[in-house]
């Protein structure tokens, strides 16, 4: 059986909840492999709004295991509120449905703090635009082997020593920062209290994840953020703390590369891109405005305004490339609706010089100018089809051409929120 790879190709938001949620009727396991609780996935059942963060996007789903693998941090507090707060729509959570890797590193209130204090002694210019939850500094703690983990919440001894060499670092650093000490019996005793919320989920994700494969199971691997936020692949720092892109759901779930049958790229119709970076085609001018407007472009982790502008396929062609995407998801085209010129970004001039792809150097990111290539909108509506028949032609060919220029086929067509209002080419799930 196919197991499918999930990941945002552009810089996060979008619409990875919609086709994940789409995906997950037909998967067995649905995993998230990477990130913390600044992502955000909005589903749209029926009637019912769903906003995730920390969970994966299948537990709105009965019958289905949703992981959260060891490549995530993760806020346990958040977690239970969440939880609680699905429950209270009628979500159906139980340690039949949810597991959580017994090695996943925790996002302590302290990692918030360092978090926030950082960006905001940052200098004019220097800001990375976090979400100040405390992704980087857990994921910092993880690479320094100091994290507190799931595990070590079942031992009082195991707890206590690695909060205090959690503390042996962070309160050096909190008194450069001019922060006051961690208050050490406040930490134990909030882990202590919450540790059965979270010990109830806990198990080998990696042996489940393996005998899951075996017994033939469909696994949907889903990503946080998007691949230009990556690491090591984005545009460097103004970045995630994580590797986003689809080999990452090998390592943070604990399976093997072999695992990984497709790789499905979400890609808007357009770009938007949330806090400080490059953004070569970024428009600050009416279009830019529309387009946010149209689209409702607005943060579902922060409610922060989205920045927007013209599809770049050159960052889609290097994202696709980076994460091996088999196929793309091309939602939000009814954004378009309307326009009565598009256009697509196909190259950059750098100093002159004709670039093909995103250079890696910061200074240079920042004085690249987008080539554009002009093409004709459409003034119909290609909101809710659920068919080839139902586009309008200039939208035919604008998809068309968005194909050849990232160099990877469309596999679905995303025309609205609602999940049926989904085009299906190919089946990311077909043997």
């Amino acid at each position: 059986m196919a197991n499918v790879v999930v990941v945002g190709a552009q810089w996060g938001d979008e619409g990875k909840g919609k086709i994940v949620d789409w995906l997950s009727e037909r998967a067995d396991v649905i995993a998230r492999f990477q990130g913390g609780h600044n992502a955000g996935h909005t589903l749209v059942i029926g009637e019912d709004v769903f906003k995730l963060h920390a969970l994966p996007s299948g537990v709105v789903r009965g019958g289905k295991l949703s992981v959260i693998g060891n490549g995530v941090v993760l806020d346990p507090w958040h977690l239970v509120r969440e939880i609680a707060g699905l429950r209270d729509q009628g979500v159906t959570i139980t340690p039949d449905t949810l597991m959580i890797a017994e090695n996943t590193p925790l996002i302590l209130p302290l990692h918030g703090e360092l978090d926030r204090a950082r960006e905001e002694a940052a200098r004019p210019g220097a800001k990375i635009g976090t979400t100040g939850r405390g992704i980087g500094p857990a994921y910092e703690d993880k690479v320094g082997r100091r994290s507190v983990r799931v595990a070590d919440l079942a031992d009082a001894a195991t707890l206590e020593a690695r909060v205090d060499r959690a503390l042996t670092h962070h309160n050096a650093l909190r008194k450069g920062l001019g922060i006051d000490p961690v208050d050490r019996a406040g930490l134990i005793a909030g882990l202590t209290e919450i540790a059965p919320e979270i010990l109830q989920y806990a198990g080998p994700v990696w042996k489940a994840m393996t005998e899951k494969r075996k017994a033939g199971k469909r696994i949907l691997f889903e990503g946080a953020q998007g691949a230009l936020l990556d690491i090591d692949f984005g545009t460097y720092p103004f970045v995630t703390s994580s590797n986003v892109i689809a080999g990452q759901a090998a390592t943070g779930t604990g399976i093997g590369p072999g695992a990984i049958d497709y790789v499905l790229g979400i890609v808007k119709a357009y770009t938007t891109r949330v806090g400080e970076g490059p953004f070569p085609t970024e428009l600050n001018d009416d279009d830019g405005q529309r387009l946010g407007e149209r689209g409702h472009e607005f943060g579902t982790t922060t409610g922060r305004k989205r920045r927007c502008g013209w599809f770049d396929a050159v960052l889609v062609r290097q994202t696709c490339a980076v994460s091996g995407v088999n196929g793309i998801s091309l939602t939000k085209l009814d954004v378009l609706d309307g326009f009565e010129r598009l256009r697509i970004c196909v190259g950059y001039d750098l100093d002159g010089q004709r670039l093909d792809y995103l250079p890696t150097a910061a200074d240079e990111q920042a004085r690249v100018v987008p080539v554009y290539e002009d093409m004709p909108g459409w003034s119909e509506s290609t909101a809710g089809a659920r068919s080839w028949a139902e586009l309008p032609a200039e939208a035919i060919k604008y998809v068309r051409r968005i194909e050849e220029l990232i160099q990877c086929p469309v596999a679905l067509l995303s025309t609205s929120p609602e999940r049926d209002d989904t085009i299906l080419v190919t089946d990311p799930f077909a043997d």
